[in-house]
């Protein structure tokens, strides 16, 4: 019977503690100069995972996300994502602490259409008040959500469109003001000129 390190090394193969140009590759090999993650002063860590493309979202433009959330722990809450068919329902958000949780702005802001990342957010700056986006309108997920707002959440974003959001009066309440003016001053106003605006 033939030692089996003799067949191996009559293959080729030798050990790795006698081979120096092995030793001495893999000495030269340099760590990448990738950022891997970042850490916000807020407390959210932030994985770039795909990069996007063409102008950043910035404070107070209107996104449009797919997200998938889940304890810190890697079990699931809630997605806009279909786990089993693939489809999916974006959610329109507005950049803004007011509608919006401040962990989610963060990670947002920054990233390309496209892009992809992955973020822990701490509960201090996750869901403060229920009224904070995204929260699912089904009330299985939305319970599951708000079951688990005192503790850190995990959010895989993808950023599918961003645009400039450009502040106005809503369409409604202008023109039912304009009608209660023009209705004390006395004006006739045509029945042509009143319909219903969305």
């Amino acid at each position: 019977m033939i030692p089996r390190r003799m067949v191996l090394h009559s293959l080729g193969f030798v050990p790795i503690l006698f081979n120096n140009f092995l030793i001495a590759e893999a000495l030269e090999m340099k760590e990448p100069d990738v950022i891997r993650s970042q850490k916000l002063d807020s407390g959210v860590r932030i994985q770039d995972v795909v990069d996007g493309e063409g102008p950043e979202a910035r404070e107070g433009d209107l996104v449009e996300v797919n997200y998938v959330c889940r304890r810190s722990n890697g079990y699931f809450v809630h997605s806009t994502v279909d786990q089993f068919s693939g489809e999916s329902s974006p959610v329109i958000l507005p950049l803004n602490e007011k509608e919006i949780i401040k962990g989610l702005k963060e990670v947002i802001i920054g990233m390309k259409a496209g892009g992809k990342r992955r973020a822990l957010i701490p509960p201090s700056v996750g869901y403060v008040n229920e009224n904070l986006g995204p929260i699912p309108d089904e009330f299985g997920p939305r319970r599951s959500l708000l079951s688990h707002v005192k503790e850190p959440l995990i959010f895989e974003v993808q950023l599918l469109k961003s645009t400039r959001s450009v502040h106005r009066a809503p369409v409604r309440r202008t023109l039912a003001l304009t009608f209660v003016i023009l209705e004390k001053l006395m004006v006739v106003v045509p029945a042509s000129l009143i319909r219903e605006v969305d």
